[in-house]
């Protein structure tokens, strides 16, 4: 993805690698760019070791200067730009009454 393509409420992707299983529930994973370990639930599958696994969240700030974004997965997470993938985009809900009435 370009640098500046994502906007907030866009729903984004990042490929992460499963790094251990911290509990019977839970999997310590690494994610790229972010620099600090992070851990997940997991009770449907039994990943392991080196495995990717793809997390999805939600953006909630964008700073296209430094071409970092950052991504709520339960906790903000700033990653950079390129390591991202968009899902969806996000579109503003339709009104069907407009705000102003009309003049009479």
């Amino acid at each position: 993805m370009a640098k500046g393509s994502f906007n907030i409420g866009d729903e984004v992707a990042i490929t992460a690698k499963v790094r251990r299983r911290v509990t019977e529930d839970r999997v310590s994973v690494s994610i790229p760019s972010y620099g600090q370990p992070h851990s997940i639930v997991d009770r449907t599958s039994k990943v392991k070791h080196g495995q990717e696994i793809e997390l999805i969240g939600d953006v909630t700030r964008v700073d296209e200067e430094a071409g970092k974004v950052t991504v709520n997965l339960g906790i903000p997470v700033t990653v950079k730009a390129e390591t991202l993938r968009l899902v969806t985009r996000y579109v503003p809900p339709k009104r069907k009454v407009p705000l102003i009435d009309k003049a009479t």
